[in-house]
């Protein structure tokens, strides 16, 4: 049985040829990203701007749609529902209203005549700016975290320039997810901080096994140019890495139009988030080992190689 080859095996593209241009092409991207957030900022969700949560318990199992069309037309703002542990608990986030506390209990006055009898009031919370602040600070330093302890790693793994190049590749990622959520207006919440934590540990990921191409490649080829060498390991795992993200793309492509409405903003951020952290892999993080001086000797061991194996 021939098996069929959606990548052909022996590619040669020239990457490094159009690294420069791909620099450009990312500095550009950046500098959009942080001027759309600057200007416009992001469309933080209930998490981040405070609001009122409320857990109920319906008699049978919550039909979502149902109740979302009920309160849909309360002109309370921003309304998220959520199935929350059992079919028939429902978490009910709620914009901040202006005003008071009696404008917050208003609010939840009308949402219970909407949603009428039989429903049970387990939890009925207020979410303050003080906690959405302490959210918003959590978020950025779990990012940050992430970012630091990911080039630890790399950097004991491989070399210090691995590791710089690693992570100037997620913060592109993570600058990148931001920047298209400020300029879109697409809701930010935690649901999103933790597609970027996804996403920074899926493009580190494609950037490990190029990486330890490179390397390998390195101790092999030791008088090849390190342009073609960077070239020939990015060719030699261009199958795993279009077919991984393709694969990947797939499933989130189903779930951004049949998942509902809750997990679209996650999903539409793992879709960029992908695409993205595949270019960065490709034309970020690997050129950079260029511009690092990255010197073969450094890696490349002395019980590896032989000299027949020092010429392509």
């Amino acid at each position: 049985m021939k098996l069929i080859q959606f990548i052909p095996v022996d590619t040669r593209i020239p990457f490094m040829r159009f690294r420069n241009a791909a620099m450009a092409v990312s500095l550009v991207l950046m500098v959009l990203s942080v001027g759309f957030f600057l200007i416009k900022g992001l469309n933080f969700g209930i998490d981040f701007r405070g609001g009122i949560l409320v857990e109920i318990r319906t008699s049978q199992a919550a039909d979502i749609g149902e109740l979302r069309a009920r309160l849909s037309g309360l002109n309370l703002g921003e309304i998220a529902l959520q199935e929350f542990g059992l079919d028939t608990d429902v978490l009910i986030r709620i914009e901040r209203q202006e005003g008071s506390s009696k404008d917050q209990l208003a609010a939840v006055e009308i949402v219970k005549q909407a949603l009428g009898a039989g429903v049970e009031y387990r939890r009925v919370e207020f979410v303050g700016p003080k906690v959405s602040a302490e959210l918003i600070q959590a978020g950025i330093e779990a990012v940050l975290l992430a970012l630091f302890f990911m080039m630890v790693y790399i950097w004991f793994r491989f070399e210090w320039q691995f590791g710089v190049g690693a992570v100037v590749a997620l913060a592109h990622d993570v600058i990148a997810t931001i920047g298209i959520f400020a300029m879109l207006g697409l809701e930010f919440n935690l649901s999103t901080v933790a597609a970027i934590l996804t996403i920074a540990g899926y493009s580190i990921n494609d950037t490990v096994v190029v990486y330890d191409r490179v390397r390998e490649n390195l101790r092999k080829y030791k008088v090849m140019p390190l342009a073609d060498l960077l070239s020939r390991s990015l060719n030699d795992t261009l199958s795993r890495t279009l077919l991984t993200s393709i694969t990947t793309l797939l499933a989130l492509l189903v779930l951004y139009f049949f998942g509902g409405q809750v997990i679209k903003g996650f999903s539409f951020a793992m879709i960029w988030g992908v695409l993205v952290g595949t270019y960065s892999s490709i034309f970020v993080a690997t050129p950079l080992l260029i511009s690092l001086n990255l010197r073969a000797d450094k890696v490349a061991g002395e019980d590896e190689g032989s000299p027949a194996e020092s010429k392509p």
